[in-house]
């Protein structure tokens, strides 16, 4: 299915490698995932794209990453970029953005 290009398919492959479920863990091949996914328009992907940037410390690329899937009716995302504001790592103007 991945193969095909079933954005799920792709989704699934990356949370296999994000944890190790019958592959070895590789988060780099996990985000190559994700982002495959996230591209055709896979919010749970672009969600963990950048749920994965702000465990790198990259929080731009994060807020980034939260304000498409934020458009894209994720609510955990529009309370992760609050979340970030509060800390200091989005601004005023991105928290606006997303909700």
């Amino acid at each position: 299915a991945a193969e095909l290009g079933s954005i799920k398919a792709l989704y699934h492959l990356g949370i296999a490698y994000c944890y190790g479920e019958g592959v070895e863990k590789n988060m780099t091949t996990a985000a190559e995932f994700f982002n495959k996914s996230a591209m055709r328009g896979y919010v749970k992907s672009r969600y963990l794209l950048g749920s994965l940037e702000g465990q790198r410390g990259n929080y731009i690329r994060a807020v980034r990453h939260y304000l498409i899937s934020a458009k894209m009716g994720d609510e955990t995302s529009v309370e992760v970029i609050k979340k970030m504001f509060i800390d200091g790592d989005a601004t005023k103007e991105q928290y606006a953005e997303a909700l």
